[in-house]
């Protein structure tokens, strides 16, 4: 691809506080394509904690709209030729797709984190959930019949083939892993566990509460919740039902070297999520040797973690507490996972993030 216009339509950027590791995901090849020589827009919902309009490393940030909203903006910007000149489209699809092959002829490349089959009927139970399932699973892969996919892991290549999308218009585009902030933390005396991520029903942090209600053995285990999220009012009383309300600490979003720091100080991160397309925060944790326990059916994990090297992946809530029962108390075992853990961290970069997708862009339009 000669150097073109480049509009990526996404739900959310990295400035908006329930961002996170699928924002940075979609910020690191829109730098790569600025790079080389590329103009991009990024068009994404509007939010309190940035402008409607700015350029920030060289990538134009165009915000409208509620996280609902900003897909009808975008159809009608498109549509209207509001973007002006547009050669390709990046259409992220975060269950729901921007429908922009409705409204250009141009390339569009479908980027997927990973399917929501599991997510639906818990953020939106009834049938607002049977149409967003329908329309991912049904109406978007006929829409994007003829286009090009973006993956990020071989877990959702393989979902997205399930749903009928031909796997030879896949490619996978793994996730990279930033340099660590120079930090003098220490792990605490005391066991200590972190769970990072958006506060949403599909993260399920509730089990990583529940770990610290169960593991009675273990009365100075604390948890440090890092991140925003409309559930976070729920999650703090149920951490109150649990009786475990006074060693949950809930940062809110917090900037990336308070992030690190956590890691830092952290024996270990849960990631109890539903669903996970890579995760990104695993690469974060390892690269302070912490390492995570995860359920083996979230998907992208099996790949973010190689289990019993790395981390653990776990089949049940029971195996999930378990794990972290053993790595608390075993030191050795745990220090072994965090060796692993910062080596595994050290595999994928955004350099070859920005390559992988800048030669998908490359490859001639179907």
């Amino acid at each position: 691809m000669s150097t073109s216009h480049v509009l990526i339509c996404n739900w959310r950027d990295t400035r908006n506080p329930e961002g996170g590791g699928s924002e940075k995901f979609v910020e690191e090849v829109a730098l790569g394509l600025v790079e080389r020589g590329h103009r991009v827009t990024l068009f994404c919902a509007a939010h309190a904690n940035a402008p409607r309009d700015e350029v920030r490393d060289g990538i134009r940030f165009v915000r409208r709209g509620s996280k609902l909203a900003v897909y009808a903006f975008a159809l009608l910007g498109l549509a209207l030729r509001r973007f002006r000149h547009v050669d390709v489209v990046v259409d992220v699809q975060n269950g729901l797709p921007f429908f922009t092959r409705l409204a250009t002829r141009k390339p569009v490349v479908v980027l997927v984190h990973h399917v929501h089959r599991e997510q639906w009927p818990v953020v939106y139970p009834g049938l607002m959930g049977r149409v967003g399932w329908w329309i991912e699973s049904q109406l978007a892969p006929r829409l994007y019949r003829r286009s090009r996919y973006v993956a990020v892991s071989t877990a959702t290549r393989d979902e997205l083939v399930a749903l009928g999308v031909d796997s030879d218009r896949i490619s996978i585009v793994h996730n990279g892993t930033d340099p660590s902030p120079v930090t003098h933390v220490r792990p605490t005396a005391h066991p200590s566990l972190c769970v990072v991520g958006r506060l949403v029903p599909h993260k399920q942090v509730e089990h990583a509460i529940d770990v610290l209600a169960e593991l009675t053995e273990l009365p100075e285990l604390e948890l440090t919740v890092v991140g925003d999220g409309w559930w976070e009012k729920e999650l703090r009383e149920y951490a109150a039902q649990r009786g475990v309300a006074d060693r949950v600490v809930f940062t809110g979003f917090v900037d990336e070297r308070t992030k690190h720091e956590v890691y830092a100080r952290s024996w270990l991160m849960a990631l109890p999520s539903l669903k996970e397309g890579w995760g990104l925060v695993v690469g974060e944790a390892g690269s302070h040797s912490t390492p995570t326990v995860a359920y083996r059916s979230a998907g992208g994990t099996q790949e973010s973690i190689d289990d019993g090297e790395s981390g653990v992946l776990v089949d049940d809530h029971a195996g999930f507490v378990a794990a972290v029962r053993e790595l608390m108390i075993d030191d050795e075992y745990r220090h072994r996972l965090g060796k692993g853990a910062y080596e595994k961290s050290r595999v994928f970069t955004w350099d070859q993030t920005r390559e992988g997708f800048a030669s998908v862009l490359a490859k001639p339009s179907r």
